[in-house]
């Protein structure tokens, strides 16, 4: 099947199976992603020791920094690709892709700069002491050598999707997860390379997966192709991209502004081995909610192009079919987390005061986990949609607006519980947030076109 046949099938088949096509190679790309990154922690954890696990917990913040560069330009610039298909404006399709690859490489390089210069007190401040800044350092300094690789892995396969390729996207990552976990048993098992030999082996996989993902783009049989003339910055394009692609790099930085917060109060109340047990249940909890971003990368070409088609019933029908499905698969973590809390937590560590206060962890952050799935849902539809303000509202309200406070104020009462039950308190009332403005969205929707008909 061509190209262009994938990308017209967007507006005529059946929805069901459209999200089934879409969102089982994502799904299959982000669960394959984070069961790398429970290998990863393992092998960290078990050859190299809990301080280890703990210094890899303080680089969350610049993961989800760098991603939150990285989602403003590969989000915002596949959904403002999978529109423009959508109304068959393929030549501005094209000139998308070209300024993607363009603004990957320009912000990968600035964050890099910036950030190496000043690593060790942006480490500080994330809350590395003396015992798990080493690790940390040694860690980011390799990844941030490698962030333009990261960017463009990540930009270059959000475009695949948009593209109506999810399998090909769906290769990119397993090929990156399997190279990884050869490396990194390479690296850190067999030539002892410690927190520094994980790093290595996640930028060299994404190299070579970029590599492949580039001569796709490179075939002129392609519909979205890379050639002369697409590459230069064009302003609307650019503002385009970047309006949409707020909201999942703000929901990205908040994340980095959050786990900050939580590792200084976790530090802070529990010490060093409770950043580390806050990490292991943090793997947790992505394990899971991999599934979920599937599901949202999965239906966003298909929302994308039907609501750039006025196909607002096929639209709507493959909202609904996510939010059932990301609240059925996150049932069934909420249930494995509950009665197996500490058998995961032995995965990452032999350390029995380690394994306690994991499991522990585990439980009360994944206390009311099945509400998240239709939150996360709804918010990548307006994202989707164009609806910049209410996807930038919502992205914020469950971590800045809910959890920055509670984890501030909670434990206060409850000491290291309360910073623990700050999470499923803000997500469980960010939750009574975003329904309502669905349904508000929907009324309005339903008024605007009963007035179309009669005009």
């Amino acid at each position: 099947m061509d190209n262009k046949k994938a990308t017209l099938e967007l507006g005529t088949k059946p929805v069901g199976k459209l999200l089934i096509q879409y969102a089982t190679p994502a799904i299959v790309a982000m669960t394959a992603s984070s069961l790398y990154n429970i290998i990863d922690r393992a092998f960290i954890g078990q050859v190299v020791g809990p301080e280890a696990i703990a210094g890899l917990g303080i680089t969350f913040p610049f993961m989800n920094l760098s991603a939150a560069f990285g989602a403003a330009v590969g989000v915002g610039s596949s959904t403002c690709i999978s529109v423009k298909l959508g109304q068959k404006d393929y030549k501005t399709a094209e000139h998308l892709l070209g300024n993607t690859v363009t603004l990957n490489l320009i912000i990968g390089f600035l964050f890099m700069v910036v950030c190496m210069i000043f690593l060790n007190p942006i480490l500080r401040f994330f809350g590395a002491s003396d015992v798990t800044l080493p690790y940390a350092r040694e860690f980011m300094q390799v990844i941030l050598l490698g962030n333009m690789i990261t960017h463009m892995y990540f930009g270059m396969n959000a475009v695949l999707r948009a593209a109506g390729k999810p399998r090909h996207a769906m290769y990119a990552v397993l090929f990156t997860v399997g190279m990884n976990i050869i490396l990194v048993i390479a690296f850190v098992w067999w030539l002892r390379l410690g927190i520094r030999g994980a790093a290595m082996a996640t930028i060299t996989s994404q190299s070579m997966a970029l590599c492949w993902q580039m001569y796709i783009f490179s075939n002129k049989k392609e519909l979205l192709h890379l050639k002369r003339g697409i590459y230069k910055l064009k302003s609307n394009l650019v503002r385009n991209i970047i309006s949409i692609g707020i909201s999942p790099f703000l929901m990205n930085a908040t994340s980095c502004i959050i786990v900050i917060f939580m590792n200084n109060q976790f530090v802070r109340y529990g010490g060093d081995m409770a950043v580390g047990a806050y990490s292991i249940a943090n793997s947790v909890v992505m394990v899971f909610f991999m599934f979920v971003i599937g599901i949202t990368q999965g239906m966003q070409p298909i929302v994308g192009y039907n609501y750039g088609a006025e196909r607002y019933d096929r639209m709507l029908k493959c909202l609904r079919i996510a939010i059932a499905t990301a609240t059925a698969i996150l049932l069934v973590g909420w249930t494995v987390s509950m009665l197996f809390p500490r058998q995961i937590a032995r995965i990452f560590t032999t350390d029995a005061y380690l394994i306690d206060l994991s499991a522990h962890g585990i439980r009360i952050d994944m206390l009311v986990f099945f509400v998240v799935g239709s939150q996360a849902v709804i918010t990548n539809f307006f994202q989707c949609i164009g609806k910049v303000k209410i996807s930038i509202f919502l992205s914020l309200s469950r971590q800045l607006i809910m959890l920055l406070p509670l984890a501030y104020i909670l434990p206060r009462f409850w000491n290291l519980d309360g910073v623990w039950y700050s999470m499923p308190i803000s997500d469980f009332a960010s939750c009574m947030m975003t329904i309502p403005l669905l349904l508000w969205y929907l009324r309005r929707l339903k008024v605007n076109r009963k007035s179309e008909l009669y005009e």
